[in-house]
């Protein structure tokens, strides 16, 4: 275990959005505190803007810099109808925050040679053999998989109109009731929207890995992670299913005159398709485990995997396998998470911030999750941004995301 990995908890006294409730208990977090008051004065100002202003129902921020903590709050409602208020230790719904888990578990069976990128997706699952338009049935490799580059898609990217609907296809943060195999099954059927290799779409990709790593190890994928990546970081609160109900957010979406609680499957729109809901996944240990959407959960733990990687990988990747994570693998003309964007083995980096206009550096890692979380990692600046919230999709891409981001750089 490296040493910055501690058992250190944060200080007493969380900040919270009720007055008089009593503290929550300290939580074993990746780094030790280092106080910056200049920066919680910025967030703190966001951050409560965010929560009288509806746009969050509740929110932990985590910031560290230079491996120390430098900013740390709980704010807001784990459970606004129980009146439960957030805590640090709060267990969220990841969804594409688990893609960087499951990424880094696959570069782990690359780095121990049961895995190779240019493998063909069929040596594992030869059966798995989508089409393109013309009707041919090209190769895909798993590198082309892990770049979002293999010509699948998301359905929640989708109209109601798309093969992967008609198909019954799922992204993995709905209750659908089928199995891993059968998912992999009915995508399979669905055309492919361009050729591998020759363009980039968000996708359901790590889905496929996920399924590839249960063939090639026979173990289910929540072991797999398990092994290769939560336990030798000593992620307790992070799985495939919540261990301590009690410590579960509710799940909300934006709404007015104040966000919505969700319920199971629950399609809510975005932009002109809608994604499809199921809070209820996070505790049901009968749901196939989505390699790209279905983890849950603490922000604390997120930012010890981040960190990990900030800092060489050690001791779950070799520095040479997160270098090449690290790096823009599909060019910015991709504009991943806009212009200016690349993508590498998990996340969207950072080309150039002019043309992104973000005050993060070059080789910035970032990304996030549907039900309304968004991290960084600014290597250059040595930075860690950690945001996880229980509110979609202010969480993932509102102007909290880049007020937060602007208020860490002091803008």
């Amino acid at each position: 275990m490296r040493p910055w990995i501690s058992s250190l908890a944060f200080a007493a006294g969380l900040a919270l959005a009720s007055p008089g409730l009593a503290a929550p208990p300290p939580v074993p977090v990746a780094a030790a505190a280092a106080p910056d008051a200049a920066l919680a004065a910025r967030l703190d100002k966001v951050v409560d803007a965010a929560l009288a202003e509806h746009r969050l129902v509740g929110t932990v921020v985590l910031v560290a810099r230079d491996g120390k903590i430098v900013y740390h709050r709980a704010a807001g409602l784990a459970d606004r109808e129980a009146g439960r208020p957030m805590r640090e230790d709060a267990i969220f719904r990841f969804s594409s925050v688990t893609k960087p888990f499951v990424s880094a578990a696959i570069m782990k069976l690359v780095e121990n040679g049961v895995l190779n990128l240019d493998d063909p997706v069929t040596k594992w699952l030869p059966d798995f053999k989508p089409k393109l338009a013309d009707g041919t049935t090209p190769v895909i490799t798993l590198r082309q998989l892990l770049t979002h580059t293999s010509g699948l898609t998301y359905g929640l990217a989708e109209t109601a109109s798309h093969p992967y609907h008609q198909l019954g296809v799922s992204d993995g943060i709905d209750l659908s009731g089928l199995t891993l195999d059968e998912n992999m099954r009915r995508l399979g059927q669905a055309p492919l929207a361009f050729p591998p290799g020759s363009a980039w779409r968000y996708s359901l990709a790590i889905d496929v890995l996920g399924s590839v790593a249960e063939k090639a190890t026979g173990k289910p994928l929540s072991e797999v992670v398990a092994e290769t990546v939560t336990q030798p970081l000593d992620l307790k609160d992070t799985g495939f299913v919540a261990r301590d109900p009690a410590r579960l957010t509710a799940a909300y979406y934006n709404a007015q005159p104040a966000p919505r609680r969700m319920t199971d499957n629950l399609d809510v729109p975005i932009g002109g398709t809608a994604v499809r809901f199921a809070p209820g996944r996070a505790l049901d240990k009968t749901a196939f485990p989505s390699g790209g959407a279905g983890m849950v959960g603490s922000a604390g733990d997120v930012l010890t995997l981040l960190e990990t990687l900030r800092q060489g990988g050690a001791p779950i990747l070799k520095a040479a396998t997160v270098t090449e994570m690290m790096k823009d693998q599909v060019g910015p003309q991709a504009a991943t998470q806009g212009p200016g964007w690349g993508f590498g083995y998990g996340w969207a980096v950072l080309d150039d911030p002019a043309v992104a206009k973000t005050p993060q550096g070059v080789g910035t890692l970032a990304w996030g999750g549907v039900y309304g979380h968004n991290w960084f990692v600014d290597p250059k600046n040595r930075l860690t941004v950690v945001i996880m919230t229980d509110t979609a999709f202010e969480g993932m891409n509102g102007p909290f995301t880049t007020q937060v981001r602007d208020a860490v750089y002091g803008r």
